[in-house]
């Protein structure tokens, strides 16, 4: 099968790295490409010295596109130039057209609907995150009514959208796209990787927790600062956002530590900013507990990769998370913004070794049998497939009614002549 992914906005450049961390549509894309299938991962070009094209393994590459600035936009300024990345890609498929176009995010789901029209390529969408969740979840949001009826709209148009949680596939139904339409597949992670076997990192006597900083942002870490309050034994190690050394002056980032300052914390936080994956995995095996108070998590990632590091995760019950954890077994939900809540359910976790030990156990298991990024991939064809069976079963109907409509016409035709 031959597979275009679209991602727009620019993730596949960072996440080719070799030590950096993989985003969905590559970890997606060598998957795929594992299974046999040729697969072009196609993206704006946010780098002047980025080259055009690149092999990132057998039957896998990817292609930069000039459209609009050379440099990393928002969202809402790259749609802006997605009729030129859907107009080069038009044209590149009337060469040789993919069997199926994969779009991630709506800004991609832009170019992707713009390149197939006028033919019969179906398209399968992955939001990645929801507009209309995200302003009813996030206080102070500033999100466009637009995004909201445009990721709407892309929803209603595509063959078949690929939701990353039971939370989103109702998000969706509540925007009217149609259920038969939607297929649950979360994102999966590289179970080679994020496994509770290999090095850990170093860590004193101190209980460790690890948190989030979702899309470096301070989303639900304000609560998880809190929690450090009536947990005197335990440090926090806070991944995503600035490191220690490159902590802003101003903004979401230089509030929190104030915070932390003025709660007599800040001592036993650590800021470990973006985190290449065999660093995180050990980062994640040294953890006692992984903990999220977000009142948003679209795909719960980071609590599934924790949980393949034989970490638990206590975490807000919202979105990826009601799906990934399953709780009393393989870790504890809460509310979601509720510090002492967290702090109470991992104190009673921290002060029972073995139930903590048996928590890991149990998370690794689901983690490696339900989120492994070999079976996310499985998955993924067979939403593919199932979309080009429908195409053809619309044609072969198509055809049909043409052949009936002729044989009409003949025997009206002989009648006459009679």
């Amino acid at each position: 099968m031959r597979i275009a992914l679209i991602a727009a906005q620019g993730q596949l450049t960072s996440a080719a790295q070799q030590d950096g961390q993989s985003a969905q549509p590559v970890a997606l894309a060598r998957a795929l490409a594992g299974h046999g299938h040729r697969v072009t991962l196609y993206t704006r070009r946010e780098s002047a010295n980025c080259a055009r094209t690149a092999i990132l393994g057998g039957g896998l590459s990817v292609e930069h596109i000039a459209a609009g600035p050379a440099r990393p936009l928002p969202a809402e300024h790259v749609a802006r130039y997605m009729p030129e990345l859907a107009a080069y890609l038009s044209d590149r498929w009337r060469i040789k057209s993919p069997d199926i176009v994969h779009a991630f995010s709506w800004t991609s789901g832009l170019a992707a609907i713009g390149a197939v029209r006028g033919t019969d390529i179906p398209v399968l969408q992955t939001f990645e995150s929801l507009a209309s969740a995200e302003r009813r979840q996030l206080r102070n949001a500033d999100i466009s009514a637009s995004r909201v009826k445009l990721e709407a709209a892309i929803g209603r148009t595509v063959a078949g959208v690929l939701a990353a949680s039971s939370d989103e596939a109702d998000e969706l139904a509540r925007l009217a796209v149609p259920k038969s339409a939607i297929r649950i597949i979360p994102a999966g992670i590289d179970t080679d990787v994020f496994t509770p076997d290999g090095e850990r990192a170093e860590r004193g006597s101190k209980s460790r927790l690890v948190a989030f900083a979702p899309a470096g942002t301070t989303r639900g870490l304000e609560s998880a600062v809190r929690t450090l309050t009536q947990l005197p034994e335990a440090e926090l190690v806070i991944v995503g956002g600035p490191d220690t050394r490159h902590l802003p002056r101003t903004g979401p980032f230089r509030d929190l530590t104030q915070l932390a300052t003025a709660l007599g914390v800040r001592s036993r936080i650590t800021f470990a900013g973006d985190v290449g994956q065999a660093d995180l995995a050990a980062l994640l095996r040294s953890a006692d507990v992984m903990i999220s108070a977000s009142a948003y998590e679209p795909d719960g990632t980071a609590a599934i990769q924790a949980m393949a590091c034989g970490t638990p995760a206590v975490v807000s019950a919202v979105g990826g998370h009601t799906d990934a954890v399953v709780d009393g077994i393989t870790g504890l939900l809460v509310a979601p913004e509720h510090p002492a809540m967290l702090a109470h359910r991992v104190r009673g976790l921290l002060a029972r070794p073995s139930l903590l030990q048996a928590y890991g156990i149990a998370a690794a298991d689901r983690a490696r049998s339900r989120y492994a990024v070999d079976r996310i991939g499985q998955e993924t064809v067979a939403a593919y497939e199932r979309c080009l069976r429908a195409r053809s079963a619309a044609v072969e109907a198509v055809e049909d009614e043409l052949t009936g409509s002729e044989a009409e016409v003949d025997l009206r035709q002989a009648a006459a002549f009679a």
